[in-house]
């Protein structure tokens, strides 16, 4: 997958109950809408696939083991173990080189962080995480998939939220393509 970039995002829709349960409260289609997203980003002259989740046994290319939570995958190991479907959506343009740094540097940073469960059912219904968002500020003590994601992209500027944790997958993906920060995805998977 030479189209492949730092900042790219991969949205992942699983064939179990807790991949449709999460689409059905996020406003997602069972089946196909986004149940975990993820982020590519570079290490060591290497692009990586990060994400947070509890749902992979493969060791994590930074830690040398596996993790549960913040993590970094090579994409096509990622992409041929996931047992569901899997879009790329590229952003709508390369990053700079100082905006490469930044978010190569963000997510490498935050590699072994806990998953944050209590955090992504708060991101659940569009209502629910905004009524929780004003009771609760963003924090990176531990990570969702698309918390990662939305906190990465504000880091380098992309992207502007007063929380980051109030973005569930389906939503962020929504909003960035409403803001064509994301363009037209393409199915991998």
């Amino acid at each position: 997958m030479g189209d492949v970039k730092p900042g790219d995002v991969f949205g992942f829709c699983g064939a179990n109950a807790v991949s449709h349960f999460i689409n059905l409260v996020t406003y997602g289609i069972p089946w196909w809408g986004l149940s975990h997203v993820g982020i590519m980003g570079e290490h060591n002259d290497n692009l990586l696939l990060f994400e947070s989740t509890t749902l992979t046994d493969l060791p994590c290319q930074i830690a040398g083991r596996p993790v549960a939570g913040v993590q970094a995958q090579h994409l096509a190991a990622r992409i041929e173990h996931y047992p569901g479907k899997i879009w790329h959506y590229p952003l709508f343009r390369e990053l700079y080189l100082n905006e490469r740094y930044r978010l190569s540097e963000f997510l490498i940073s935050n590699i072994g962080r806990p998953y944050d469960e209590i955090g992504a059912f708060r991101s659940g219904a569009v209502g629910f995480s905004y009524i929780e968002s004003l009771f609760h500020e963003q924090n990176l003590q531990s990570i969702f998939c698309s918390e990662l994601v939305a906190a990465a992209h504000t880091r380098v500027g992309l992207f502007v939220t007063d929380n980051y944790s109030k973005w569930n997958p389906n939503r962020l993906v929504r909003r960035e393509r409403k803001l064509n920060i994301l363009l037209k995805p393409r199915r991998v998977k």
